[in-house]
């Protein structure tokens, strides 16, 4: 049987990782510099991570959510003091676009509005509720189209205001750092005065945090810059270091009901070992202040490059904008020099998303690599 043909694949293969690296079958060595989309937070393979799932593997790997799992309590309590987030109700899912879903749901279900708010540039994943809310038209089916949704510029706080005078908008969606859109962030006034009229209209704030959130920008979750509390928190990605595993962060404004949501998978107990472990490294290790130490080390690098026009984001959620397109740079980056990127819908900008416990080293040798690719 053949594989369904939607990804443009690079003829490369890895079959094992370390750290910051992984190898091809043939063990060539790769910096990893993008974690697989900003999936792996503690490293490849850290034996603590790998303790834990193997540990667990061995009790019990899998039972449903008709039984009591007191793994998902400990996630829940372990993520409410390594984020310093209180008074949030966890549901546990199982990737990023089934967290926006189950978002969406729950604030349509508060409020019994069918509405919602997106920005320009907007990623929030490829399901039906969430493709409607992401601003790319290419990906998005006639039966997607039918969710009644609008899209505003980002930092417009006037237009957002027009729309929810209205009462009849169930929820705002955003990143506070748009990934796939190109690493932009609104200002602070924008994120508190949307945050403002979501409580005067009654809307629902959802805080996509499946890229930017466990550490990534050197906050647990970057919204918190921003002195904001959203209603709902959306949450993936970096939680399981690639086991499968997402969730959402509820505000106890919104009262749970038996039946309103549900699944299979989410939570199991291999999801929960490895949420757990994560957690555990991350406050460890530091790796918060390793992300915020980092970034500043990036940018001073960055200075000494002259074709690097601005650097964007925070922490290790890292976008370097050129004076042209990086396509062929990151090819050659991959193929010739070894080391992963990533890029955004910004043709000039170069994402990089690292595992949170990189070190300066493996930076010098990217700059090192990239002022030989620049020549």
């Amino acid at each position: 049987m053949e594989l369904f043909d939607v990804y443009p694949l690079y003829d490369i293969t890895p079959i094992r990782g370390e750290g910051a690296y992984v190898f091809d079958k043939e063990e060539n060595k790769y910096l990893d510099l993008y974690g697989g989309h900003a999936v792996i937070s503690i490293g490849h393979s850290h034996p603590a991570y790998v303790n834990a799932l193997s540990g667990q593997v061995r009790q019990l790997g899998f039972y449903s959510n008709s039984v009591k799992n007191p793994l998902q309590k400990e996630l829940a309590d372990k993520l409410e003091k390594v984020s310093g987030v209180k008074n949030y109700s966890l549901f546990l899912c199982n990737s990023g676009a089934e967290a926006n879903e189950n978002a969406l749901k729950l604030a349509s279900f508060h409020t019994g509005r069918d509405k919602v708010i997106y920005f320009d540039k907007a990623f929030h994943g490829r399901t039906s509720g969430v493709v409607a809310v992401t601003d790319n038209e290419a990906i998005k089916s006639p039966f997607n189209k039918g969710h009644q949704v609008i899209k505003l510029a980002f930092d417009d706080t006037v237009a957002l205001e027009k729309e929810l005078k209205n009462e009849d908008i169930a929820a705002v969606i955003f990143e506070t750092i748009q990934g796939v859109g190109g690493l932009d962030e609104a200002s602070s006034e924008f994120y508190q005065k949307t945050s403002a009229l979501c409580k005067k209209f009654g809307t629902v704030l959802i805080a996509d945090e499946v890229q930017a959130g466990y550490g990534r920008t050197g906050d647990f979750f970057a919204f918190q810059k921003h002195e904001i509390r959203p209603d709902i928190i959306s949450i993936a990605k970096g939680m399981g270091n690639g086991f499968p595993v997402g969730g959402i962060l509820i505000g106890k404004n919104i009262e749970p009901k038996y039946g309103m949501l549900g699944t299979t998978f989410g939570g199991n107990h291999l999801a929960c070992a490895a949420g757990i472990a994560v957690l555990d490294i991350i406050e460890k290790e530091q790796l918060l202040k390793n992300a915020q130490d980092l970034f500043e080390y990036v940018k001073n690098q960055a200075d000494e490059i002259p074709q690097i026009k601005k650097v964007k984001g925070r922490g290790l959620m890292i976008g370097l904008e050129f004076d042209f397109e990086i396509a062929q740079l990151r090819k050659e980056l991959l193929f010739k020099h070894q080391v992963f990127t990533g890029a955004a819908s910004n043709k000039k900008l170069l994402r990089i998303l690292p595992p949170l416990n990189i070190k300066k080293e493996h930076f010098d040798v990217f700059f090192n690599v990239l002022k030989i690719a620049l020549k």
